[in-house]
C-alpha cells in the first residue's frame, strides 16, 4: 500500500485489530448485538440494534428482573425487561457511533453484554482535476488529483495507467490519499503515443471514477532544470558576453531571464535549439546580473522545467563616458596669494561603468604655456594655493581599469564678482525635515544672460569635522530648487544662489533651515568694559548642537540692580554682531544687571547667565569698575 490510515503503520493497526476481536470476544459471552441493515450506513439512513440474552446469562438470583438497557455512547436511549430488546435508530451522525448493551440486575450493578460501532458517511465524489507529469527523460509518472469531500469512511484509491499496445498499470493507495507514483517511466521512442489515466475511489457505500485523462510522452515530461551555468565576455568587453549551461537531450526550447541585483523585474528571452549557448548583447558593464534558464520538450506543447539555480556574475568594466561635476571656492590668503579648493561629485554607475580608481587635476595658468600643477587623487576634492594674479583654468577627468573621462575644464574667476548677475530676494524656507526649499528671482535686465543657476549649500555652524559642500545646477528658467542632500533638522545652513554667464558668476546669499526650534540657552556673556563712555558687551557663541537652527537676532537685556521694573532691551541682529556689541543707555554709578538671549524663527532661548556692571562717572577701564558673575 502507498499510503497509510492516520499516519499509522500496517504492523500498529493489524495489533490494533486483534486486541479489538479479543475484546469483543471478551465483552459478548453473556449474548449478541446485531445491527440491521449494516454496520456502515450513509447519512441519513436508519438502522436497526437487537440486544439479546444467551440462555442461562440473565440475572441468578432475581431472573424475573432481567432489564436490558441499550446506550448510545454514555447516554441511555432505551431499556426493557426480558432477554430481548430491539430499538431503532435515527439521525446518526457522520463517522462512528458506539453502542453498548448492558444487563441490570439491580438497581446498582450493570453487566456488560456486547456492543457494536455504527459507521456513517458517503459515497466518495467523482476525483477532479486528475493530472500527471514525469520529472525529467528518466523519471517516473506520478498523477495528482482533488479527493473532494470527505466520505468519513475508510477510502481506497486505484490509479490506472493504459498505454499503446495493451499495456496497463495500476497502483493503489489508502485513505486520504491524493497522488500516487506509478513507478513506470515513459520513453521518447514513440513521443507522440497516446496514454490514459483514470483514477477510482471506492468505500463501503459505493465507488466513484475520475474522468479519464488522455496525454502524450511530450504532454507530461517536464524536463530537469538546466545546469552547469558558466558566463563569460568575449576579451573581457560587454559587448558580448556569452551564457552556457547543460540539458538533458531532448529538450528543443529554452528560456532565460535576467535582471541587475538591483532589478526586481526580469527581461525574458527565448531560444530554439539553442544547444546550451546564448549570446547576451545587451548587458551595461560593472554591473552585477542574475541568470536562470527553464527548458522544454516542444514548441507547442509540453511543461517548462522549474527555473535553474540562479547563477550571479558581474560584467567586466568599460571606458566611463560623460564628464565630472566640479565646482569651486575662492579664498584670498593675503596680498599676493588664494587657496583653490576644487569638489566633483561621484559618478553615477551608469557612467562609471567600472571601479574609478583615481581622479586627475591640472591647474594651468590660461597666458602660460605649461601645466604649472598637476595631480592624481583617490580623494572627491583638491586644494591648492596660487597666486591672485593671472587667470587659471581647471581640468578635472575621472579613470577606471579601462580608461578616463573627458575632462571637466572650468575658468576660476570671482565667484560674485558680476553684480548685475547677482540673483534677486533668495530664500530659503523648510519643506519637511530633510528638504529645504531655496527661491530667487532671476537678475533684472542680465536675466537674458544667464546660462545656468548653481545652489550651493553647507552646514553653518558643523558639529564636526569639516562639513561637506554640496550644490546643484539648474536652468535658466527655474527660479526654484528643493535641497536634500546633507540636511539635517536643526541645523543652520548657509545657501548661496550664483548666476553663470561665460566666465562671469553673481551670487546671493540666505540662510536656512529644514526644521527649527527656539535655542536651548542663552550667548554667555564673558566681558563687559567701558570705552568711551559706551558699554561693550561681548560673548560667546552658542554651541552649535544647542543653535538648534538658524540664530536670527540676539537681544541683550539690562535693569537696575534689585528693582522690579521691566528690562530694557536691544535686539542685535545675527550677521552684524557675532559677538560684540554695544550700548549707550546705562547711567554712571548705577549697578545693573545684564544677560542674554538668542532668537530663531521657532522662538527665543531661556536667559544665558547673567552679569553686574556699573559703569563709574569718570572711568575708562573695567578694571576700576566692579563686575563679577551673578548666578543665572
Amino acid at each position: 500500500m502507498a499510503h497509510t490510515v492516520g499516519g499509522c503503520s500496517l504492523a500498529l493497526i493489524f495489533i490494533i485489530v486483534l486486541l479489538l476481536v479479543k475484546a469483543n470476544i471478551d465483552a459478548c459471552k453473556r449474548g449478541d448485538v446485531t445491527v440491521e441493515p449494516s454496520h456502515v450506513i450513509s447519512l441519513g439512513s436508519a438502522v436497526n440494534i437487537s440486544c439479546s440474552l444467551k440462555p442461562e446469562q440473565g440475572c441468578s438470583q432475581y431472573p424475573s428482573f432481567n432489564m436490558l438497557i441499550l446506550y448510545k455512547f454514555n447516554r441511555r436511549i432505551n431499556f426493557l425487561h426480558g432477554h430481548f430488546l430491539s430499538s431503532q435508530v435515527t439521525g446518526l451522525p457522520l463517522g462512528t457511533t458506539v453502542f453498548l448493551c448492558k444487563l441490570a440486575c439491580s438497581k446498582n450493578k450493570e453487566l456488560r453484554i456486547c456492543g457494536a460501532e455504527i459507521s456513517v458517511g458517503v459515497v466518495p465524489e467523482q476525483p477532479q482535476n486528475l493530472s500527471c507529469i514525469q520529472k525529467g527523460a528518466h523519471g517516473t509518472v506520478t498523477c495528482i488529483w482533488d479527493r473532494g469531500r470527505d466520505t468519513h469512511l475508510y477510502t481506497a484509491y486505484t490509479l490506472q495507467l493504459n498505454g499503446p499496445k495493451n499495456l496497463t498499470w495500476w497502483k493503489q493507495c489508502d485513505h486520504y490519499c491524493d497522488h500516487l507514483d506509478l513507478g513506470v517511466n515513459l520513453t521518447p521512442e514513440l513521443p507522440e503515443s497516446s496514454y490514459t489515466a483514470q483514477v477510482t475511489a471506492i468505500n463501503s457505500l459505493g465507488s466513484a471514477s475520475s474522468l479519464p485523462s488522455t496525454f502524450t510522452f511530450l504532454d507530461i515530461v517536464r524536463p530537469l532544470p538546466p545546469w552547469d551555468i558558466r558566463f563569460k565576455c568575449v576579451n573581457a568587453s560587454v559587448n558580448k558576453c556569452i551564457l552556457q549551461w547543460r540539458d538533458e537531450g531532448l529538450v528543443l526550447l529554452n528560456r532565460l531571464r535576467y535582471r541587475p541585483n538591483s532589478s526586481k523585474s526580469w527581461k525574458m528571452v527565448h531560444a530554439t535549439n539553442a544547444k546550451g549557448r546564448y549570446d547576451v548583447l545587451d548587458l551595461k558593464p560593472f554591473t552585477e546580473y542574475e541568470f536562470q534558464i527553464s527548458s522544454k520538450l516542444h514548441l507547442h506543447k509540453g511543461i517548462w522545467s522549474d527555473w535553474s539555480e540562479s547563477l550571479r556574475t558581474q560584467t567586466p568594466e568599460e571606458e566611463p563616458t560623460g564628464t565630472l561635476d566640479v565646482w569651486y571656492m575662492k579664498k584670498h590668503i593675503d596680498y599676493s596669494r588664494q587657496q583653490i579648493s576644487l569638489f566633483w561629485k561621484n559618478m553615477s554607475m551608469s557612467k562609471a561603468r567600472g571601479k574609478i580608481l583615481h581622479y586627475r587635476v591640472t591647474l594651468q595658468e590660461v597666458a602660460g604655456v605649461k601645466v604649472t600643477l598637476q595631480n592624481i587623487t583617490e580623494h572627491t576634492s583638491w586644494t591648492w594655493v596660487i597666486p591672485r594674479t593671472g587667470n587659471w583654468v581647471v581640468t578635472v577627468s575621472a579613470a577606471n581599469s579601462k580608461g578616463s573621462t573627458l575632462p571637466t575644464y572650468i575658468n576660476i574667476t570671482d565667484l560674485c564678482g558680476a553684480g548685475l548677475l547677482a540673483p534677486r530676494q533668495v530664500s530659503a524656507n523648510s519643506k519637511g525635515v530633510d528638504d529645504i526649499m531655496v527661491t530667487w528671482e532671476h537678475p533684472g535686465k542680465a536675466a537674458p544672460a544667464v546660462q545656468e543657476y548653481v545652489v550651493e549649500w553647507r552646514e553653518l555652524h558643523p558639529r564636526g569635522d569639516t562639513p561637506p559642500l554640496n550644490w546643484l545646477r539648474s536652468t535658466p528658467y527655474n527660479v526654484s530648487a528643493l535641497i536634500s542632500e546633507n540636511i539635517k533638522p536643526y541645523s543652520c545652513y548657509e545657501i548661496n544662489v550664483y548666476a553663470l554667464s561665460g566666465d562671469q558668476r553673481g551670487c546671493s546669499s540666505t540662510w536656512g533651515n529644514s526644521k527649527h526650534k527656539a535655542p536651548r540657552r542663552g550667548p554667555y556673556i564673558n566681558a563687559i568694559s567701558e570705552e568711551k563712555g559706551s558699554v561693550l558687551i561681548s560673548w560667546n557663541e552658542i554651541p552649535a548642537q544647542e543653535q538648534m537652527g538658524c540664530i536670527l537676532h540676539y537681544r541683550i537685556y539690562w535693569k537696575e540692580q534689585d528693582s522690579n521694573s521691566q528690562p530694557q532691551l536691544c535686539e542685535i541682529p545675527y550677521r552684524v554682531s557675532p559677538n560684540s556689541h554695544s550700548i549707550d543707555s546705562l547711567q554712571p554709578r548705577v549697578t545693573y544687571v545684564l544677560w542674554m538671549t538668542a532668537l530663531t524663527a521657532a522662538g527665543e532661548s531661556p536667559p544665558g547667565n547673567k552679569r553686574e556692571f556699573c559703569l563709574p562717572e569718570d572711568t575708562a577701564t573695567l578694571g576700576q569698575a566692579p563686575d563679577r558673575l551673578v548666578q543665572s
